[in-house]
């Protein structure tokens, strides 16, 4: 029998290839963090163990998407701060402007356990206002119209589309 050696985990590429698409496309790439001693970030703006930190170009200075750690400086409250994050810290990578990016699972930092299923869960993060929640209990796919319809009372609708676009389905997080 063969063994193969232990792969690493897909986690920083992926989000390194996301950080890509949000930049290459105009987007501002959010990063949804959960919370533990590992991570340096300002605890007052850490909100139920989460924080969401904006991590364009715009909004950084020294970025590294390292395959262990994500660091930066960022400004918080016009006060420069140096920000650490372990990569399997990283809830979810996202562009503000659509939502649309990769949920990841808390789960061991390496190893294939860690690679193969479990860093592919794709949502769509309608409320960049919001952090998403660590634990993914299950993805639906919707669609945009079914989505609208779904919204709570009090909640700004979406921007009417454009008669010659057709909805195109979006991925939800169902609790």
């Amino acid at each position: 029998m063969i063994n193969a050696p232990e792969a690493t985990s897909t986690r920083p590429y992926l989000i390194r290839a996301l950080y890509e698409w949000c930049t290459d496309n105009g987007f501002t790439p959010y990063l949804a963090v959960s919370v533990n001693d590992s991570v340096q970030v300002p605890r007052e703006y850490v909100k139920d163990g989460e924080i969401v930190l904006n991590i364009s170009f715009d909004a950084t200075s020294s970025l590294q998407l390292g395959n262990d750690f994500i660091e930066f400086k960022g400004r918080f409250a016009g006060t420069a701060r140096d920000i650490m994050v372990p990569v399997n810290q990283v809830i979810a990578i996202y562009a503000r402007e659509n939502g649309q990016g990769m949920a990841f699972p808390l789960g061991p930092p390496h190893g294939v356990n860690a690679t193969a299923s479990s860093s592919t869960n794709l949502v769509s993060v309608r409320d960049a206002a919001a952090p998403a929640t660590p634990e993914i209990k299950a993805v639906k796919l919707a669609s945009v119209e079914s989505e609208r319809r779904t919204n709570e009372p009090g909640d700004e609708p979406d921007p009417p589309r454009s008669p010659s676009t057709s909805p195109r389905p979006a991925l939800k997080r169902v609790k």
